[in-house]
């Protein structure tokens, strides 16, 4: 019978790109896993104790704590080793963890942070009134971002190359937050539509499209599986 020790458990934030990674994830592998919603912005005093560095998402997973999505999503990998979500040879290996990468950070501090700190922690958190600049700066980034992955996906089935891997669920956790509030401009790319269409069609992305965070509804195509 299982204890609190055996538990899978993450805790982690509804609309967080970081959490959303390792949910998508956790489904991709068939992991059951209990999820705890944690205020973190209130910086709850159990949360440094799970993660020195107070941040989320903190899954603790066979008895142990883990921590930054990126190192989670690796070490989970490598311990449920069916699907395989990281290629065997060493240079498609660099380019997925490349693409993890970019959406974490650069495409997270241009696009995904400004504009979910705009339109929705703001709200949340009850610190002040959207700045419409920093969203049109997000907004007016994203474009590029989209036309960069179009030309991947010329040459490619999935993002880091002919095969799912960790980088199409890094870009779906971001865009799916994005997406929850409508500002991700789906027709300019149809190749990249059709990319997202087909992973959200995913069982791994039933409990992501059925998330409702309160006094934030989402867009009406969110959780439609044909949305394009």
């Amino acid at each position: 019978m299982n204890n609190n020790t055996q538990t899978t458990r993450l805790y982690h934030s509804m609309l967080s790109p970081f959490c959303r990674k390792v949910r998508l994830v956790l489904a991709e592998k068939k992991i059951e896993v209990e999820l705890v919603e944690e205020r973190y912005w209130e910086s709850p005093p159990d949360l440094k104790r799970r993660n020195p560095a107070g941040k989320l998402p903190v899954l603790r997973y066979r008895g142990n704590m883990l921590a930054e999505s990126q190192a989670i999503v690796e070490y989970l990998d490598e311990a449920v080793p069916t699907p395989a979500l990281m290629p065997q040879a060493p240079l498609e290996r660099h380019e997925v963890r490349r693409l993890c990468a970019w959406f974490d950070d650069k495409f997270n501090t241009e696009v995904t942070q400004p504009i979910m700190n705009e339109r929705v922690w703001k709200k949340i958190m009850r610190s002040g009134y959207p700045d419409s600049r920093a969203v049109k700066d997000g907004l007016r980034a994203i474009k590029e971002h989209v036309d960069y992955l179009t030309t991947l996906l010329e040459t490619r089935k999935w993002l880091a190359g002919n095969t799912l891997t960790l980088a199409d669920f890094t870009a779906a956790a971001h865009f799916s937050c994005l997406d929850y509030i409508s500002d991700v401009d789906w027709d300019r790319s149809e190749m990249l539509r059709d990319w997202y269409a087909t992973i959200k069609s995913r069982p791994a992305f039933r409990s992501v499209l059925a998330d409702q965070v309160p006094g934030i509804h989402p867009a009406p195509h969110y959780a439609e599986l044909d949305f394009g």
